[in-house]
């Protein structure tokens, strides 16, 4: 099977425990309005590659991935599930972790043939890094251009699953910073079972040069990078909202 490769980081710290290849793939239904990676949107993009090229790839470098592994990530790498399956089932018969960073956008639990698949990728995954971009629907849309109600039941699944799971959030001013939004998606988050870690990030700009170099319009033009110490803030009143959802739960 071929994978369309958008680019490899060899050497990757903050996309799941210890120092991991992580693998971007080409394609993404989201057009998230904060986008830093306009370059991953095209299904046909990047550079073909087999499992075993990126396994080779791995074992040159295997020694410094020993608390490690590997991590797909994209755009959105559920875009070819067949790919990662088959990466992940062959990285798990060589004994390295496995870790999907997704927002499960692709997700539809009405579907038999694509839950099959989704079953089949979850028995090889050893974690999930799943982005929760927003806690309201409508806003959801907003943000995203793509309803939210496959993303909160993929989350669902993988409690259902035991599959543990890192919670990724981006604050983003006058879009997900608002209090009730923040204690909204505690609460939501506090009835998930298997959350293992909460990673809440600040928007940032930097992606305003590649939308000027592929002749497009950055959506949040007047926006400004939101400040750490913000993040930081935005993140204590999550972490009290799954406090009081659990709270509630005992």
């Amino acid at each position: 099977m071929i994978g369309r490769i958008h680019s490899i980081e060899s050497f990757g710290t903050v996309d799941g425990p210890g120092i991991r290849m992580v693998i971007f793939l080409s394609g993404c239904p989201m057009r998230c309005l904060y986008c830093h990676n306009p370059d991953t949107w095209d299904p046909k993009g990047g550079t073909p590659m087999t499992v075993p090229d990126i396994l080779s790839q791995y074992e040159t470098a295997r020694h410094f991935y020993k608390k490690g592994g590997i991590t797909v990530s994209g755009g959105e790498p559920l875009m070819q599930i067949g790919f990662v399956t088959e990466l992940f089932e062959a990285a798990k018969q060589q004994g390295i972790h496995t870790c999907l960073d997704t927002s499960g956008i692709t997700f539809n639990p009405s579907s038999d043939a694509l839950m099959a698949r989704f079953d089949r990728l979850v028995a090889s995954t050893d974690l999930v890094l799943l982005d929760i971009k927003h806690i309201d629907p409508e806003e959801h849309l907003k943000l995203c251009a793509q309803p939210q109600d496959n993303i909160l039941a993929f989350s669902r699944y993988l409690e259902n699953k035991g599959i543990p799971v890192w919670i990724r959030h981006v604050v983003v001013p006058g879009y997900t910073d608002h209090p009730d939004y923040l204690l909204r998606l505690g609460h939501f988050l506090g009835t998930l079972k298997n959350v293992k870690a909460l990673d809440v990030l600040p928007y940032h700009d930097m992606g305003k040069k590649k939308y000027r170099e592929m002749g497009l319009s950055y959506p949040l033009e007047d926006v400004s990078p939101l400040p750490k110490e913000k993040a930081q803030e935005a993140r204590r009143i999550i972490l009290r909202g799954m406090r009081e959802a659990r709270a509630n739960c005992s």
